[in-house]
């Protein structure tokens, strides 16, 4: 009897690529869920002995999954694949009664060592069966789904490294991509600050046929909690937070950029980082920059840090001219 096997992620690149990397000869029946809710349902349906989840979902996220299984005694075995890397994620999915965790982009060769250290797969010699989809695996993939999936990984890692240097846990969100015109992106950068005063960095970057800037904007509440981290003993002064943000935003800028970089093959040169304003109202950073911002393709995540008053926003902006590249190299990651 073929085993079930449920693929729960948001992303449908990310369904597509778990499925791929799956055994040809493994007897089982796949179905798929697009949020945590509806993986419950499917496992509750008997379509999940073995769970493949997703931590950052929209509805019910993967901690909750888990949550769930664990409060309702479920019958499944779970095993996280997703791009938030911090060893402190690990921990929390282990404790809520995960099999194991395998890092995004997935890997075969570490899925297949995986499944046969807990005995889920043994390779036959015999002529491989066709595995039966109990769902439609991805449909059409957009260039802004494929994307949001990218930088879901590449905010990982950023993630992963903010958390190892102030030794705390990120809140990670789910990436928002949008193709944004001037006026949109005004709007999209006043609801992130809400009208608290705000300090930005700016660093322009450039790959062949790419070019963007990249912003960080910090809620001015969160410059005493990363000094306390961060060990500052100084009175904070203008100078010093200018300090702290160059330091932070080095780290997710440039984490950032690398891990769209290799999941796209491409390199990007980054310029230097220049500070926008200090203590000012997000409008001021619109005037300063209005001239720079037409259409622009947008990723914005919200990075928050568990137990802290720390806010910081990322948006990368990438050129309207931009677009063709990327999604040229998008479409070797959806074919």
């Amino acid at each position: 009897m073929s085993l079930s096997v449920l693929i729960c992620d948001d992303s449908p690149l990310a369904r597509k690529a778990i499925a791929r990397a799956l055994p040809e000869d493994w007897d089982i029946t796949i179905s798929f869920a697009e949020q945590g809710e509806l993986g419950i349902e499917a496992i509750k349906a008997g379509k999940g002995e073995l769970v493949f989840l997703d931590l950052n979902m929209p509805v019910m996220d993967g901690y909750q999954v888990l949550e769930k299984i664990q409060k309702e005694n479920l019958e499944a075995l779970v095993i996280v694949i997703s791009g938030d890397i911090q060893p402190e994620a690990h921990k929390k999915v282990r404790a809520l009664g995960a099999l194991d965790f395998i890092q995004k982009p997935i890997d075969q060769t570490n899925l297949l060592k995986l499944l046969k250290t807990y005995g889920l797969y043994e390779h036959s010699e015999i002529a491989p069966q066709k595995q039966t989809y109990d769902a439609i695996e991805t449909g059409h993939i957009e260039l802004r789904e494929a994307l949001q999936e990218v930088s879901n990984i590449a905010m990982g890692r950023a993630g992963d490294l903010l958390a190892r240097l102030l030794d705390v846990f990120v809140l990670l969100p789910i990436p928002n991509v949008n193709t944004l015109a001037s006026s949109e992106l005004h709007m999209a950068l006043s609801s992130i600050a809400n009208n608290d005063n705000v300090s930005a960095v700016s660093q322009g970057f450039i790959s062949s046929g790419i070019n963007g800037e990249a912003l960080i904007i910090f809620h001015d509440s969160s410059f005493a909690d990363i000094a306390k981290l961060l060990k500052y003993e100084e009175e904070l002064t203008n100078n010093i937070e200018i300090e702290l943000m160059n330091d932070i935003s080095n780290i997710l800028i440039g984490a950032f950029l690398n891990g769209l970089a290799e999941q796209l093959d491409i390199q990007f040169s980054q310029g230097q980082p220049c500070v926008l304003g200090q203590h000012c109202q997000v409008e001021d950073l619109i005037q300063e920059r209005q001239t720079h911002w037409k259409k622009t393709l947008a990723i914005e995540v919200n990075y928050r840090i568990e137990h802290h008053d720390i806010k910081c926003d990322l948006l990368l902006l990438f050129t309207e001219d931009s677009i063709k590249t990327l999604t040229h190299k998008i479409g070797y990651l959806i074919d």
